[in-house]
């Protein structure tokens, strides 16, 4: 499933019956891929974020699965049994990040992939796994378009609100390019997209701590890809800001409320209220898989708490302890922007602006573009 001539950098390298994953947690110093033999490499992986960006987390725990149900050399049990021993497999590999919702999905359109299979023609377990294991390779190819569109219609939803359309400078958070999902990217794919289509100024990216995703792989990411960028610390972000060196702010997403609040890496929200104050606009960019039309709000969003070494400790919790003995620590992963901070969600199948009652009605723009 590699893609020639594509020289942007991969977290997941799948070939039937073997899945390799990029430990990001050594970046940007030391490249070295993980073998991925089975569901419980996959959720040791996502959980100690070998693998980590909603999408990219979801494919790979697909593809866990896929993996470990290729080299099964006999299976003791009829069709039925196969269907449950996947859902069982998918249950487990969900609990590792319950805060992304594109596993929870993932997990469900396979869970129907499979029930659809055993419904239809499928006599023998073995046609299960490959109705499975084709889905999750589905899954694998599908993403890469899904973010390229997100860059299209990102580029020119930013375009069309910028004071300077042929001159922008972007600031995003975390990471959210090829190395959070199988290629390209979201928030960064739409500032890769203003990059090749020359408009692109200059892209900020923060540290992202306190595991430092942006300035250990969106950094990594911008320099790969030769695109003109600085690296700024967290609390610069509202000088910058004031500096009027930023004409619009772009973020991922982890999981989006039907009302627009979305979840992203602690420290999202502080920058949107930074944007709103200085008059600039704040941007999520996100696969319709992340939003989860079941939640009426961001109250409702769960919020994964991390390990305290990661404060505590120096390279995300790796390292050399530097804080002191005894004292306590709050670290949440995410926090949860609200949509009124939010000037549009940029989605594969188009970008999401607010009707006249100021509002996002996502609703109805998914039943519009999906049919459903």
């Amino acid at each position: 499933m590699s893609r020639e001539g594509d020289t942007t950098l991969k977290s997941i390298c799948y070939k039937p019956g073997s899945l390799q994953l990029l430990d990001q947690r050594k970046l940007p110093l030391e490249t070295t891929y993980l073998e991925i033999r089975d569901a419980a490499d996959g959720w040791s992986a996502i959980q100690e974020m070998v693998v980590r960006g909603a999408p990219a987390i979801a494919i790979a725990a697909a593809l866990s699965l896929a993996v470990e149900v290729s080299s099964l050399s006999c299976f003791d049990g009829s069709s039925a049994d196969a269907v449950a021993f996947l859902e069982k497999k998918l249950d487990y590999l969900v609990s590792s990040r319950p805060t992304a919702v594109n596993l929870a999905d993932a997990a469900l359109k396979l869970k129907q992939v499979i029930a659809n299979a055993l419904a239809t023609s499928a006599v023998v377990p073995n046609s299960i796994f490959k109705a499975y294991i084709e889905a999750a390779e589905n899954m694998l190819e599908d993403d890469v378009a899904s973010n390229k569109a997100i860059g299209t219609f990102g580029s020119s939803l930013l375009r069309q609100q910028a004071k300077n359309p042929d001159k922008l400078s972007v600031l995003t958070h975390c990471n959210t390019g090829s190395l959070a999902t199988a290629g390209y990217g979201t928030a960064l794919g739409v500032i890769r997209a203003l990059h090749t289509q020359g408009i692109l100024e200059r892209a900020y990216c923060t540290e992202t701590r306190p595991f430092n995703q942006g300035s250990r792989l969106t950094a990594f990411e911008l320099v790969h890809e030769k695109i003109p960028a600085t690296l700024i610390a967290d609390s610069a972000a509202a000088a910058l800001m004031k500096d009027g060196r930023v004409d619009g702010v772009i973020v991922g997403a982890d999981r989006v409320a039907s009302n627009g609040d979305t979840a992203n890496k602690i420290g999202t929200y502080s920058l949107a209220l930074c944007a709103k104050h200085h008059g600039i606009p704040f941007y999520v960019a996100a696969p319709l898989t992340s939003v989860d039309l079941s939640l009426s709000s961001g109250k409702e969003i769960v919020i994964e708490e991390r390990t305290a070494k990661e404060l505590l400790n120096t390279h995300g919790g790796l390292g050399e302890r530097i804080a002191a003995p005894g004292i306590s620590v709050w670290n949440p992963a995410f926090d949860v922007t609200p949509a009124e901070l939010i000037a549009g969600i940029i989605t594969e199948k188009g970008a999401i602006t607010k009707n006249d009652n100021d509002a996002f009605d996502i609703s109805s723009f998914a039943k519009k573009v999906t049919g459903k």
